[in-house]
């Protein structure tokens, strides 16, 4: 009989992190090293949780997923909300299932805020109030967020520091929490639990991260991703979205970068060429704004192990790194 991981002595809580910024690659990479090592790959990406966004989010095909076991896929509907204490607990149920089956969790993706709870742990959150949120999201759409965002940096400077000051659904997150507790957001944040502790962090054995030496290569990547999603159709996932009558764009589903950008283009009024032109323009700025804050994050893990995103080198080199692990 095939002996448990636990059995031969191996802790329970291995896994390795595949992260980078948008359009880096980590999707392709991470299923090339799937192909060549017994692994399960982990979702850390905020969006691809969210069932009927599929082209605008480059989640993975049926057809990949049929081949390869993925997790914190599909989990819900756009409705819904998810949390990075929410996937710090999920994300700790799978590695633990996964090493139980003699596997190694690989955990690929870009929500660098997910990878941050899972490996440094958060302290307890307020929970979530509905009647105050929705009086934020009214105030923010009557005054705007940006007049928000400064009430944030007079009670919270350093969150307000690290977002954006149309950011919605973090802003009435943050505030939400300074008004129900009387303590910034940022507070929540400051201490690391025991790695074995309920809500403590869980080191991996590498983070591997993509980053590219040459700005322009991502910024070439980001447009020309943006060009094959209006290929794919999602103009019309966009639509179906808009016409199943429930959802709404202060949604942290309809805030991803995108569908945020498409949905404000259709709701001016924008068709044709004039559509196309300024919705490009207004997703690819975006994009590249997430990804230069993806790398900001990235810079401050010193412990991760970089490779050059741009060298062909690196998914042979990768694959070999995690084989090591897999086996180790």
């Amino acid at each position: 009989m095939k002996s448990s991981p636990d059995s031969l002595g191996t802790p329970p809580d291995r896994w390795v992190g595949l992260v980078g910024p948008t359009a880096s690659g980590k999707s392709g990479i991470g299923l090339m090293v799937a192909h060549k090592v017994d692994v399960e790959i982990v979702s850390v990406d905020s969006a691809l949780v969210y069932r009927g966004m599929d082209i605008g989010t480059a989640k993975p095909s049926v057809r990949q997923r049929s081949q390869i076991p993925h997790h914190l896929i599909d989990l819900m509907e756009p409705t819904d909300r998810y949390s990075a204490a929410r996937f710090a607990a999920d994300a700790r149920q799978l590695i633990r299932e996964i090493n139980a089956r003699g596997r190694l969790p690989l955990l690929v993706g870009g929500t660098m805020l997910y990878i941050k709870a899972l490996m440094d742990g958060l302290d307890a959150m307020p929970s979530t109030d509905p009647e105050l949120r929705d009086a934020l999201l009214a105030e923010g759409r009557e005054r705007g967020w940006p007049a928000l965002h400064a009430d944030l940096q007079e009670v919270d400077p350093q969150t307000a520091a690290r977002l954006e000051p149309n950011d919605s659904q973090r802003i009435q997150r943050a505030l939400e929490v300074w008004r129900q507790t009387g303590q910034p957001l940022s507070s929540f944040h400051t201490k690391s639990g025991s790695p074995q502790s309920a809500h403590g962090g869980l080191q991996p054995r590498a983070l591997i991260s993509l980053e590219p030496k040459d700005r322009a290569w991502l910024h070439q990547r980001i447009a020309l991703r943006f060009d094959y999603m209006i290929e794919e159709g999602f103009l019309e996932e966009v639509h179906a979205l808009r016409a199943r009558g429930d959802l709404h764009p202060d949604l942290p589903s309809i805030r991803s970068v995108g569908y945020r950008q498409a949905w404000e283009a259709l709701e001016a009024g924008l068709q044709g060429h004039a559509l196309l032109k300024a919705l490009r323009e207004t997703t690819v700025a975006a994009t590249r704004q997430l990804a230069k804050r993806q790398l900001t994050w990235l810079r401050s893990m010193p412990g991760r192990v970089v490779f050059d995103a741009q060298d062909p080198a690196t998914a042979d080199a990768v694959v070999n790194l995690v084989k090591q692990h897999a086996q180790g």
